[in-house]
This record gives C-alpha cells, sequence and structure tokens, in this order.
C-alpha cells in the first residue's frame, strides 16, 4: 500500500489519542490539568523503565524532536526537562493536545509542535541533537525511511531514541498465536465479520480504537532486524522491555511488575533502540 494512503488512515485512526482506553479506565473523561496530572501518574508508574531514556543530563538545553505524541506525558516530560522541544505527529488531535500542555505549563514550543509525516519530517539535515519516537515508526508502512529521515535530520553525534514491537516477544511468539487459535477451536469469531485473519486480529490486539478497528499496519522486527535498519548509526543498542500479566480465565495469576526486570528484559513485547549517529 503506498505511504500517502497509510499517512491517510493513521491521520484518521491516530486522530483518538493513543492513550484514550487507559484515560477512560482511570475516569478521565475532561482534559483538565488535574486529569492530565493523574494520566501521567498512571503512565511514568505502569512504564517505569521509561525514565532512564529521558534522563535530564542528557537533553538539558538540547534541541529534542519528538515523533508520535499520543497523549502528551512523553512530550511533556521532556519539555519539563529544559530542552527545546519540537513535535510531530500525522494526526491534528495529538498535536493539539501537545500544544495544549504547553501552554498549561507556561512553555515555549506550542509553535514548535506540528503535523506531518514520519517519512518526510519537515526539518533540514541535522537539526536535533536527540530524536524520541516512542512506538510510532512501526507504523508509518516504510519503516527503513522513517528510520532514515530520523538519521538525516539528527547532527553528528546525536541520538536515537526509538520503540519498536518485538517480533521475538512472549507476547507476539507465544501468547498471542495460543490465544487466537483456542479462539478458533471454541468458534469465538463467528458472531463477527468473518476475518479471522491472524495479522489483523493481532494488529488489533496491539492497537485498537473505540470502534474495535486494528491500527492501519504495524510491523514488528527482531533484534537482528533492528541492528540491520539502524545499521547506518556508530553505536546501537538494544533493549527488550515490557510484559503483560499472566493471566488465565480471566484471573491475574502474576502481575507484569515482578517480570519486567527479567522476563521482560528477555522476551519483552517492546524494544527499546537507542542508537547514535
Amino acid at each position: 500500500m503506498p505511504s500517502s494512503v497509510i499517512d491517510r488512515q493513521n491521520a484518521e485512526f491516530w486522530n483518538e489519542l493513543c492513550g484514550t482506553a487507559a484515560a477512560r479506565a482511570l475516569g478521565i473523561t475532561e482534559l483538565s490539568p488535574e486529569n492530565l496530572r493523574r494520566f501521567d501518574e498512571w503512565y511514568m508508574t505502569y512504564y517505569p523503565y521509561l525514565e532512564k531514556y529521558f534522563r535530564p543530563a542528557e537533553i538539558q538545553g538540547k534541541r529534542v524532536l519528538e515523533i508520535g505524541l499520543g497523549y502528551g506525558t512523553l512530550g511533556q516530560v521532556l519539555a519539563l526537562r529544559g530542552c527545546r522541544y519540537h513535535g510531530l505527529d500525522i494526526a491534528a488531535n495529538p498535536v493539539a493536545m501537545m500544544r495544549y500542555r504547553l501552554s498549561l505549563l507556561g512553555l515555549e514550543g506550542g509553535p514548535r509542535v506540528h503535523v506531518g509525516s514520519a517519512l518526510d519530517i519537515p526539518y533540514k539535515a541535522s537539526t536535533f541533537d536527540c530524536v524520541y519516537s516512542i512506538g510510532c515508526l512501526h507504523h508509518t508502512g516504510d519503516l527503513g525511511r522513517g528510520i532514515s529521515e530520523v538519521h538525516r535530520v539528527l547532527v553528528k553525534g546525536g541520538k536515537a531514541i526509538v520503540m519498536l514491537y518485538n517480533r521475538h516477544s512472549f507476547r507476539h511468539m507465544i501468547f498471542l498465536p495460543a490465544l487466537h487459535l483456542r479462539n478458533l477451536l471454541l468458534g469465538r469469531y463467528k458472531s463477527q465479520d468473518g476475518d479471522t485473519g491472524f495479522a489483523k486480529w493481532v494488529r488489533a490486539w496491539y492497537d485498537k480504537n473505540q470502534k474495535g478497528e486494528a491500527a492501519p499496519h504495524t510491523d514488528y522486527v527482531s533484534r537482528a532486524q533492528a541492528r540491520e535498519l539502524f545499521r547506518g548509526y556508530t553505536r546501537v543498542r538494544i533493549e527488550s522491555q515490557n510484559f503483560n500479566d499472566v493471566v488465565y480465565k480471566g484471573k491475574v495469576l502474576v502481575p507484569r511488575e515482578p517480570l519486567l526486570n527479567n522476563l521482560g528484559r528477555v522476551m519483552g513485547a517492546d524494544l527499546y533502540i537507542t542508537a547514535t549517529k
């Protein structure tokens, strides 16, 4: 599918802010400063490993670009840590959210948050000291081009911090295939639209909107594939993060928290790539 088509589909799909389902589960129905604080506290607690990728000493005073803005939590973290923040998203609502957050905080940078494609980043080469993209580039439809664009806009010695879905995660290799097979055997798809394709079902399991529709496109990569994609960088570090609760018949047998620093570091759902140009 042409990237322009996926861009249009993504612009529509991601207008529903990534994190909307979590916000509703928290009882958040309006975007007040207090509700945003509650969401951010939940988010940074749920993903505690994020702090290591957002160290103030590494970004203070630096020109930083975030690609894929979602609910704005990470963009706010970056902006509050003293960088010269810029934001980019394919959809209008995440851009509006980030501008709103910056205005609430009295921080400059709202005019530097734009609607645009990660496949054609609207900045000159060698513009940024750091580029963050947490869970975005694997949705673009051309992952290699997105990574090349990040490389282009980084200064020499600049860093890219990118999260991509892990093809070799417990979730992707074991849990979801087993769950899908079980559902097929139990006939749990018969009342749906008849599409029992595994790829589409997996996309919806990872990312879906309030209508239950899957993200238009999703890539999953192994560590080896990630190293190949980032071959143009001088140094590359890849870490596995994130894990799901272990659930059986709707009951949580093992919560995810104690698994984050063991199984999560081996077969976590996400790969965090830190690459130096």
